[in-house]
């Protein structure tokens, strides 16, 4: 029965609850297509072609009316969305929301919103985040083939494909082995090109090293089976009873996969994509984002309009 349940197509899980906040209101969604496409309607585009069959939006309450309005009615005919709803009381039996908490408990709780409409392999990605074609195919190609437990990815991009010329940046710098297994994601900070060194890092000491171009790391594009909600259930009671006190701690996926690799309920393949992250990391990236779209639709990459 496992086996046949995942062999379905895979789900794209999009992790939107921020957009009222980080934009403003979705009215001010930005349009940096050549048609005013959002970078999310690029995900849902190449998720749809790569192979994915549905999606499912992870949002709040307080945007759904005119998130199924001006969002979702753009995708019906071309492939089934679900919404699931991230709210700060939406915590299991027996536990609650502190005093003066206002903000939800971070990405691995945003996904657990999921668990009761994904019973397949599915990806989870940012909203505001383009990543290219190649990285949902990869994606797609690794899930479709998942047929047991603990089958878990990620999309490793190579850190010279996710700079900004606008300033340094934060990733994860992942390690793997020799199979290309994940053993650790470390998160650097002020990465960004120095003349003469190439592409440097800060480490905890402030002390300044040398990262290789094609030095992968994580942008937050993960490839689940869907035991991962059990195990990502389990751990987030866990960290309720640790940390549900605080009024601005958060419960990340990369967490639930480091427990995942170290308990040994997984394994962690590094895929390798050749694409190029970008996103407005800061208000002067936008310009680079309408270019590169326009460039990558110009070579036929995609259509002058996606719907």
């Amino acid at each position: 029965m496992q086996r046949k349940t995942l062999a379905m197509k895979p789900t794209l899980l999009i992790m939107a609850a921020g957009m009222g906040s980080r934009y403003g209101g979705l009215k001010q969604l930005d349009g940096v297509g050549p048609a005013g496409e959002t970078i999310m309607d690029y995900s849902v585009f190449d998720a749809e072609r790569a192979g994915f069959g549905k999606v499912v939006f992870v949002i709040r309450h307080d945007f759904e009316r005119e998130f199924r309005d001006k969002v979702l009615s753009k995708y019906e005919g071309r492939i089934p969305v679900d919404v699931v709803f991230q709210s700060v009381d939406a915590l299991p039996e027996g536990f609650s929301v502190p005093e003066g908490r206002e903000k939800p408990w971070g990405t691995g709780h945003a996904a657990l919103m999921a668990r009761e409409v994904i019973h397949e392999p599915f990806a989870v990605i940012n909203a505001d985040d383009f990543y290219g074609r190649d990285a949902f195919v990869t994606l797609a190609d690794f899930l479709s083939k998942a047929d047991k437990a603990g089958q878990f990815c990620m999309v490793g991009y190579r850190v010279g494909n996710t700079l900004s010329e606008s300033g340094s940046v934060s990733r994860g710098v992942c390690e793997k082995d020799a199979d290309g297994f994940l053993t650790s994601v470390t998160e650097r900070t002020d990465i960004r090109r120095q003349e003469g060194r190439g592409i440097i890092f800060r480490d905890e000491n402030d002390e300044y090293h040398v990262l290789d171009e094609d030095t992968p790391v994580s942008m937050n594009m993960w490839g689940f089976t869907p035991d991962y909600f059990e195990l990502s259930g389990r751990l987030f009671e866990d960290f309720l009873r640790q940390r549900g006190d605080e009024l601005k701690s958060e419960f990340y996926i990369p967490y639930v996969v480091n427990e995942a690799i170290h308990s040994g309920k997984a394994g962690v393949k590094v895929l390798s994509t050749a694409a190029n992250w970008f996103g407005v990391t800061y208000a002067a990236d936008r310009q680079y984002v309408v270019d590169s779209l326009a460039a990558l639709t110009k070579a036929g990459e995609y259509p002058e309009r996606l719907w």
